[in-house]
């Protein structure tokens, strides 16, 4: 079985890479020219030779992709994001939803059969504004992930700039509309969430931290009930100050892997073994430290050779496989979950320039 890969970068490329878990290998397939960043990809939701990113740039674009078997890609048309530098797309029903990060702007575009398979014309957009402490990181709102919620119809938004994620909702119009926010410290930065078991897990970039709400339905208010650093152990200033969190991913119990984790990434560790990926047992999680209360309990840290590992994706039969990059040294490599979850195993690599995000065939 071979398993195709996409790989955005800070390049002007998208990378197909192939990984056979047999042997194991890991294999540049082809790359696409997009245009400027295309950090972020999300599929079609219902063709799945069609895949949609954002290219990173002041007037910022999303372009459509088509894919053969083979992985590779063609583009096949693009249209304005709405704002500028489009860091986080999702495509969710009949259209496109767009966080667009410097201009704190979030798009919602209709899609269509035919291509470019948007309808630029009727792109609707609400602009949020908001500010943080942070005087070079929080001038204004910066978007930064675009999430439907896994259970209800409810689309949550991290804005890094306003120390808040925002919960939007439908309204009767069809239009997208904030009706809640989750709150967070002020400068903490909230970059990505995840979800397990009716609890919101949030990483906050600006201070290498992870915070557990209970997010009860609209109106309710969620409860935060907990919050822990990313690392083993706090950071000495010098380093906390250059550091950044970057992802949380929360694969679903399986057979495989009854028990569920928290993975994160940490960015730019000055330690030559290159950044962490630290493992967390989620509140309530039986047989850890925490077992029964509402906190989450350090695992397991795992130096990855990667400089910069700003993104990650599980993938494969029980998502046994985690694919990560290093946009500033040691390409792509994969891990393996290894001790029901506890730990990862490094079992193949490439190289490949400034990769970003990633999306499994």
């Amino acid at each position: 079985m071979v398993y195709h890969i996409l790989v955005g970068s800070y390049t002007n490329e998208i990378y197909t890479l192939a990984f056979e878990p047999a042997r194991p290998s890991l294999t540049l397939v082809s790359t696409v020219t997009v245009g400027h960043h295309p950090s972020w990809i999300t599929p079609h939701p219902t063709d799945q030779t069609i895949i949609f990113t954002g290219t990173e740039q002041t007037d910022g674009k999303v372009v459509a992709l088509k894919y053969d078997e083979q992985g590779r890609g063609t583009v096949v048309g693009e249209i304005p994001s709405g704002g500028g530098d489009p860091c986080s797309l999702l495509a969710l029903g009949d259209e496109l939803l767009v966080g667009n990060y410097s201009s704190g702007t979030f798009a919602a575009i209709p899609l269509s059969p035919e291509a470019p398979h948007l309808l630029a014309d009727k792109t609707s957009i609400l602009q949020f504004s908001g500010t943080g402490p942070n005087k070079e990181r929080q001038e204004s709102s910066h978007l930064h992930q675009v999430i439907k919620h896994p259970s209800r119809d409810e689309v949550l938004v991290p804005d890094l700039g306003a120390d808040k994620t925002r919960r939007l909702v439908r309204g009767p119009d069809g239009k997208w509309a904030e009706k809640g926010v989750v709150t967070y410290k002020a400068g903490s930065g909230p970059r990505h969430v995840a979800f397990h078991g009716g609890v919101l897990y949030t990483l906050l970039e600006l201070t290498s931290e992870v915070a557990a709400h209970r997010l009860p339905p609209l109106p309710a208010e969620p409860t935060l009930l907990d919050t822990v650093w990313t690392t083993r152990e706090r950071l000495p200033p010098a380093d906390a100050a250059n550091m950044l969190a970057a992802e949380i991913l929360v694969p679903p119990p399986s057979a495989a892997f009854p028990a569920p984790y928290v993975y994160v990434s940490n960015r730019n560790d000055p330690s030559p073994a290159g950044d962490t990926i630290a493992v967390f047992a989620p509140v309530g999680a039986s047989g850890g430290a925490g077992e029964g209360e509402e906190k989450i309990t350090y695992v397991a840290e795992v130096r990855s050779g990667l400089k910069h590992l700003r993104g990650m994706e599980f993938g494969g039969p029980d998502d046994r496989w985690l694919v990560a990059g290093g946009v500033h040294g040691g390409g792509v490599k994969m891990f393996e979950r290894v001790d029901g979850g506890r730990n990862l195993r490094e079992v193949a690599a490439v190289d490949v320039a400034a990769p970003t995000g990633f999306l499994w065939l």
